[in-house]
């Protein structure tokens, strides 16, 4: 089962990324400050979007629709005075099939988990607009992702599609973290 082997596979990538949204976070001072972080998500979950769109319909994941995705991240831009303008560069990983869509989507709707930590951090930072992309899918958290792990474990069936899962899973951990580019403790 890909749900059984995609965390651990991915680990490496998975920590280095939340080692620089962690940081990124703790720099956080001001609802600018974390417009700009959120310019960020919003260039790759945009980007990773349009590479899965071919992939994934509402024949694949039914609740597609109602998932969240990155007009969550521009309304909260947005609501925090900013816009969508000026964003950094994002470059997705090349999807081909459904296997690798549904390898970059359990990147995004995993990024969901951490999200009530996030609320909380930005919290002590005094930001408390512009959550709700962080918010998830509130009281339904758990229920979505299952709902999504079995999809993905549906359609990753052979050897060959968990290993292109895995391969996208991997790149979409890296090339995210690429966007924030190089990031320091703060002083």
């Amino acid at each position: 089962m890909l749900s059984a082997k995609i965390k651990d596979a991915t680990k490496e990538a998975h920590q280095q990324l939340e080692k620089k949204v962690v940081l990124k976070m703790k720099a956080i001072r001001s609802n600018a400050d974390y417009a700009d972080v959120l310019k960020h998500f919003y260039a790759y979950f945009s980007e990773v979007e349009k590479a899965i769109k071919p992939f994934i319909t509402a024949e694949v994941l039914p609740d597609h629709a109602e998932r969240r995705n990155s007009v969550y991240l521009k309304a909260d831009i947005e609501e925090l005075g900013s816009n969508v303008n000026e964003l950094p560069e994002a470059v997705a990983p090349q999807i081909n099939n459904t296997a690798e869509a549904l390898g970059a989507l359990y990147v995004m709707e995993g990024s969901i988990m951490g999200g009530p930590i996030i609320v909380q951090m930005l919290a002590k930072y005094g930001v408390e607009k512009g959550i709700s992309f962080f918010s998830g899918y509130g009281e339904s958290t758990g229920q979505m992702w299952g709902k999504f792990v079995g999809v993905m474990n549906a359609h990753a069936e052979t050897e060959e599609q968990q290993t292109q899962a895995i391969r996208v899973a991997d790149e979409t951990f890296s090339r995210f973290g690429d966007v924030f580019g190089e990031v320091s403790v703060p002083s």
